[in-house]
């Protein structure tokens, strides 16, 4: 066993995995490598190492410096292959559940999805009918956690603009420059950028080679401004509020600084509103600029409008057998177990269990009014209640599970923080692949059971180990 150093005080969270360490505080071997070039550190010296290479690099999220812890998640290459594999598998089917709501719906005519699933909720969009190129998947963000027993289990699926993928690179840059840890060697993931471009690309329309390509966002009120641009210049681009575009000739134009245009083949959405449509039926500011050159065929766009039906949080509950019906295999990652509130018997069972698990709405993301029912108040509690009878088709209710937790520098100490995975896929000519581990991001405090960038925790690098 190494001498710990200044890392020997840490002390895992009571009745919660911890990656790094055992419940003794004894390091699990996997991570000797690790701790041993921190010993070999000044914690305030590295700390301020990753921030150094941040703040040089530029990278922003939601207009700071983006938060990188300097100690990163190993990922055996064993389990890695098995995630891997699971993620794949798990992409196809959701690619293939996405056509089939715009397509034969053979799946709501099975009686395996409820056909409320599409009608009425703001997910599913049903002028995606009239383009001659059915809505799909291009990218998935996946968001993972390890259970206590240690599988890795998906938590949802971000079909819309999931964001992270630059910020991946970023940390492999700054984490590996300033952590000596020559005897480890995780998978690269620099090629990140190639594989957005050819997915992005394999979106043009037919005929189109050498696309003209778009970022489409909210510019500098985006907390993801700065991926935006780096992105956009991977791809060869320009990243681009919606001011800049424009419909003519049944086209999407580019404008010049003196009003020249250029068409654009491609549309890479990154903007915070995923709709075409607004829930009344009105176009959004987006989809009154894209409308008729989707109809046209002359526009390809990423990820497809009507591509969020996939990750209606009730979608997810039916995940599984989408798997079993689309692909005929077992599912290889396992969901969380989730109630649908609108079939009766579930209903009733999640409230009799309401302090055991977490409600979430069915239609927000990022963390937003996610509630641990255990840890609300009663008044909470009630309200929650209440609500799923009043308004069932909502929210799900989900199983709560223990978060893993990894330890992240504070100050000249460590201290335990519960973690997620958020790797990606991308849809390339040969199918779908997966980035190397992704992102592992952090709850801001050792308390808090919210693992999420937007609200206030950080990152991590995460390294998945070359066999």
């Amino acid at each position: 066993m190494p001498s710990i150093d200044w890392t020997h005080d840490y002390k895992p969270l009571p009745k919660t995995p911890d990656e790094a360490f055992d419940a003794e505080g004894t390091a699990r071997s996997a991570y000797e490598p690790v701790l041993r070039a921190l010993a070999r550190s000044d914690p305030a010296a590295l700390a301020e190492s990753v921030r150094e290479r941040v703040r040089r690099d530029g990278v922003v999220f939601d207009g700071g410096p983006f938060v990188l812890d300097p100690i990163p998640r190993l990922i055996e290459a064993a389990e890695w292959e098995r995630i891997e594999s699971g993620l794949i598998q798990r992409a196809r089917a959701l690619d293939a559940f996405v056509r089939d709501a715009y397509g034969d719906l053979q799946i709501f005519t099975a009686g395996i999805v409820p056909e409320r699933v599409l009608r009425g909720p703001p997910t599913y969009e049903p002028r995606a009918l009239e383009f001659p190129q059915r809505p799909r998947v291009h990218i998935i963000g996946f968001d993972l956690a390890r259970r206590a027993d240690g599988e890795m289990v998906v938590l949802e699926d971000n079909l819309g603009t999931p964001s992270g993928a630059a910020y991946v690179v970023a940390a492999r840059d700054a984490v590996c420059e300033a952590l000596d840890c020559g005897e480890l060697e995780p998978l690269p993931v620099g090629h990140v950028p190639e594989l957005l471009a050819e997915t992005v690309r394999a979106a043009a329309p037919e005929g189109v080679e050498e696309p003209r390509i778009v970022v489409a966002s909210d510019g500098k009120s985006s907390t993801a401004w700065w991926e935006h641009r780096v992105l956009a210049a991977a791809l060869g681009g320009s990243a681009v509020t919606l001011d800049r575009l424009e419909t003519a000739d049944r086209r999407l134009w580019l404008r010049g600084e003196r009003g020249r245009r250029g068409a654009v083949d491609v549309l890479y959405r990154r903007t915070d509103d995923p709709r075409l449509t607004e829930t009344d039926g009105s176009l959004t500011a987006l989809g009154e600029l894209t409308l008729e050159p989707l109809r046209a065929g002359t526009l390809g766009i990423v990820n497809s409008f009507g591509a969020v039906v996939g990750d209606d949080k009730l979608s997810y509950v039916y995940s599984e057998e989408m798997v079993r019906f689309y692909l005929d295999e077992e599912p290889l990652l396992r969901t969380i177990p989730t109630y649908d509130p609108c079939i009766p018997e579930q209903r009733d069972e999640a409230l009799e269990r309401l302090d055991e698990l977490v409600v979430k709405p069915r239609f927000e993301s990022g963390g937003e009014g996610v509630l641990i029912v255990g840890e609300a108040d009663p008044p909470e509690t009630r309200e929650a209640a209440d609500e799923i009878r009043r308004n069932p088709e909502e929210f799900v209710a989900q199983e709560r599970i223990s978060l893993s937790t990894l330890p992240c520098l504070n100050g000249d100490r460590l201290e335990p923080r519960r973690i997620d995975l958020r790797p990606f896929a991308y849809a390339t000519a040969e199918g779908f692949r997966i980035v190397p581990g992704g992102l592992t991001r952090f709850a801001p405090d050792p308390e808090s059971m919210i693992v999420n960038s937007s609200q206030g925790g950080g990152a991590k690098d995460t390294w998945v180990m070359s066999g």
